[in-house]
């Protein structure tokens, strides 16, 4: 078995509903996959590809989901949240800033977000993010490879259900995205 049949693995057996104690055990396991050998196969073909997104496994009876991003120096994604899921960030290569942002209300009741601060996120380290949690992700030092583990498929959740929401900016704020 190679490192990500064996995170996996060790996720499985450690899966359950969201605690402290699994949140531990799943970062504890993306230590173990972003300091794997760059020799494995898996690794050594996810850096000489350079994918945007690559499925790395996909759970059939607990739902989560290990995705590899390739993401070039300077992109950016901006701000958003991921739900109802949680969401764990592990860089094997290159640097991620992460803001954080906290949604408040004006005076006439409608949102927007204010910036909590950010953190750069190196190879080797990890950032979890919780239910309703904000951020946004830029590219400092790249090309960076970085895995994103999810307690659910997001893709469905959002196409779905349409409860992730993102964020846009206007007239210097970041609001809440118009969904048609």
């Amino acid at each position: 078995m190679n490192t990500v049949e064996n995170v996996m693995a060790e996720v499985r057996c450690a899966w359950g509903p969201l605690s402290s104690q699994l949140v531990a055990d799943c970062q504890r396991q993306l230590d173990r996959l972003v300091n794997a050998k760059v020799s494995e196969q898996w690794l050594a073909t996810l850096h000489l590809e350079g994918a945007a997104q690559h499925e790395l496994y996909r759970d059939p009876e607990h739902g989560f989901v290990l995705l590899a991003h390739t993401e070039a120096e300077g992109l950016y994604r901006p701000p958003h949240d991921h739900g109802r899921g949680w969401v764990i960030y592990a860089v094997q290569q290159g640097a991620i800033e992460m803001g954080t942002y906290a949604r408040i209300e004006d005076e006439d009741g409608k949102p927007r977000l204010v910036k909590r601060g950010s953190t750069v996120i190196c190879a080797g380290q990890t950032q979890l993010y919780l239910p309703g949690d904000i951020h946004d992700t830029r590219c400092v030092a790249g090309p960076a490879l970085l895995f994103r583990f999810t307690e659910r498929d997001l893709k469905r959740e959002d196409k779905e259900a349409r409860r992730l929401t993102r964020y846009v900016q206007q007239a210097g704020d970041w609001v809440p995205e118009a969904r048609g």
